[in-house]
Parts: C-alpha cells; structure tokens; sequence
C-alpha cells in the first residue's frame, strides 16, 4: 500500500540549513534549528543562524545565548525555502 501523506512530510533534517525568507521576499537568515515540546511534539521554534542586517535590526524573541528565534506558527510554506508571515512575528 502507497502513503499518500509521503509527499507532504518534511522530517527536520530536511529543513536545516534553508533559507527563510517573509512573504515580500525579506531574508531572514537560516534554519539552525527547530525548537519543540517533546512530549506533544508541537512545533515552537525555529532558531536562526546566518542572520541577516535586517533581522539584526528586528526585536525577535532569543535563547539565553542570543541566537534569534522565529515562532513556528508563523511559518506559512515549507519548500526550497522556508516562508514566514513577517506580520507574525514583530
């Protein structure tokens, strides 16, 4: 038997490293690293790495040691990049 979901998982390997950009085409810097609730296993944060001057300029919430961090419920595409709705986050 096919999984026809097979298509539409993403396992987090697959999401390292991608560029995440907002809807109008602003960079944001990487995928560093997805933060979740391990016992739900509810998605919460993705942590950013290769930052780019505009999110340097951006209030977002960090990790104790400064890396940035982007809330996973505004994540609205998963694809060749990652595409946030810049709205959600500042």
């Amino acid at each position: 038997m096919v999984d026809t979901n097979a298509e539409e998982k993403k396992y987090s390997k697959q999401l390292l490293g991608k560029t995440i950009v907002s809807k109008t085409g602003k960079r944001f810097g990487e995928v560093g690293d997805i933060v979740f609730e391990s016992r739900t296993g509810e998605l919460l944060q993705i942590v950013l790495k290769n930052t780019t001057s505009y999110t340097k300029d951006l209030e977002l919430e960090a990790t104790k040691t400064g890396e940035q961090l982007i809330p996973f419920s505004a994540v609205i595409a998963l694809g060749d990049f990652v595409v946030v709705a810049e709205e959600d986050i500042v």
